[in-house]
């Protein structure tokens, strides 16, 4: 059973990949759902399901592409999504009884690869959600436009589309930022989990106070191009710098509300009314820690704990191992639930507006789920507890999937402007960090 939650790339900096954290099985939280969480009553499931057949439900952010990476080395024979998959978050039927009308699968690029490898990595998983899409055609829809998510629902099929996590992924090229626009990317994560030669993260020490003159160049290239602009991950001075420059409108791929709960890569109510004024969307990420702030504390906690235990052990880590596992047992990490969720959802709406709210679960890039909230299958479950909150059926349509397509749509008009009007950026950075010494601390 896994109990402390770690995002993915924050275990691997920290070295516990491998050491500590087993491969995920499905959780006890999932068999708890059922019998620990009060669901709807039926007659607001069917209506749920109604209205999220009526739009095109958009998911933000899933991580299946690095699953199938990590577990099957890239092979669609070795993991097949047409065949159950408990052990993962995502499969074809879990998509289908989710009502999923637009997937956008993230190409992540590890922050381990910042200085080198970065674009070669977004090529390949780029390259494995092409095969994806292709593999499965009854199911998908390979899909760039907003136009090809309505044609998607309107055939009854599951639009897929690009995301890439990470803007080391470019290697501070335009070039190569035009190149993943070709091959499909309609959105940039500025950074991951590491602060880039041009732009801050918001989980590591600042380096810019936000973005640097290329960094500017990469919010106008983007806009040029009619790629959006995901600030999840990015620093509050990212955030605001990207809200300065952008002429269209941004999206949080999967950010949850930080005044619920206080983990930085969350939108705090300034910038989540910044984001109003911009006509952009933030869309909820279910990732516990993001959503229970004693979750979130209690990662904290065990993160001090493991610095002190590699301390105490240096060079020993079956007894670093040994002794985490007993703290962990005595310790067990709250749980997040569904509910939870939903008052991320209210929130968002009472500071920014119903019109910039969506949902990006972050499935498969997560180690633990909320309770009620176990994989793709469930997001009507989601959408009968806001009905039951009061949300009315035209507040739904626009949470699922009308908020960000109309936000795809402003992106691609302010494109279709741009380009009459501006000539491709040009000119390349190096990819490396400057040296710490000559950067200020965060």
């Amino acid at each position: 059973m896994r109990i402390v939650t770690f995002p993915r790339s924050l275990i691997a900096a920290l070295g516990l990949l491998v050491a500590f954290v087993p491969a995920r099985a499905q959780s006890e939280g999932d068999s708890l759902a059922s019998s620990t969480v009060q669901g709807p009553d039926s007659t607001t499931v069917e209506h749920a399901l109604e209205l999220v057949e009526e739009v095109p439900l958009v998911d933000g952010h899933n991580d299946l592409p690095w699953q199938i990476r990590e577990k099957a080395g890239g092979d669609l024979d070795s993991l097949d999504i047409a065949e159950p998959q408990p052990a993962l978050h995502t499969d074809l039927d879990r998509l289908r009884q989710g009502r999923v009308g637009a997937q956008f699968f993230a190409a992540y690029v590890p922050s381990e690869l910042i200085a080198d490898g970065a674009t070669r990595f977004a090529l390949m998983q780029i390259d494995l959600i092409h095969r994806l899409v292709d593999r499965y055609p009854d199911t998908f829809v390979y899909a760039t436009t907003v136009a090809d998510i309505e044609r998607a629902h309107d055939e009854g099929r599951i639009a897929a589309l690009i995301g890439v996590e990470g803007g080391h992924a470019i290697e501070g090229s335009l070039d190569v930022l035009r190149a993943l626009y070709d091959l499909g990317a309609r959105y940039m994560t500025l950074t991951h989990w590491k602060s880039t030669a041009w732009a801050d993260a918001a989980t590591d020490r600042a380096l810019h106070q936000g973005l640097t003159p290329f960094g500017e160049d990469v919010v106008r290239e983007m806009n040029r191009l009619g790629m959006l602009i995901d600030l999840s991950h990015v620093s509050d001075s990212t955030m605001m710098d990207a809200l300065r420059i952008t002429e269209a409108p941004v999206i949080y791929s999967h950010s949850s509300a930080r005044a619920l709960a206080g983990h930085t890569r969350n939108v705090p109510d300034p910038i989540l009314r910044a984001v109003a004024g911009n006509g952009g969307v933030v869309m909820v990420n279910f990732a516990p820690g993001f959503i229970n702030e004693e979750t979130r504390l209690h990662g904290e906690r065990a993160h001090a704990v493991i610095d002190s235990l590699r301390t105490a052990f240096s060079g020993d880590s079956a007894r670093v191992h040994q002794a985490f596992e007993g703290w962990r047992e005595e310790n067990p990490a709250p749980k997040a639930t569904l509910s939870q969720v939903a008052d991320h959802v209210d929130h968002i709406v009472a500071v920014a507006g119903i019109d910039h709210i969506g949902l990006g679960s972050d499935f498969d890039g997560i180690d633990e789920v909320p309770v009620g909230l176990e994989d793709v299958s469930r997001f009507p479950d989601l959408v009968a507890e806001l009905l039951e909150r009061g949300h009315s059926d035209e507040d739904i349509r626009k949470l699922a999937g009308e908020n960000f397509l109309r936000v795809m749509r402003e992106a691609e008009a302010v494109s279709g402007r741009l380009r009459t009007e501006r000539a491709p950026y040009v000119g390349t950075i190096s990819p490396d960090v400057p040296p710490e010494e000559e950067t200020p601390a965060q």
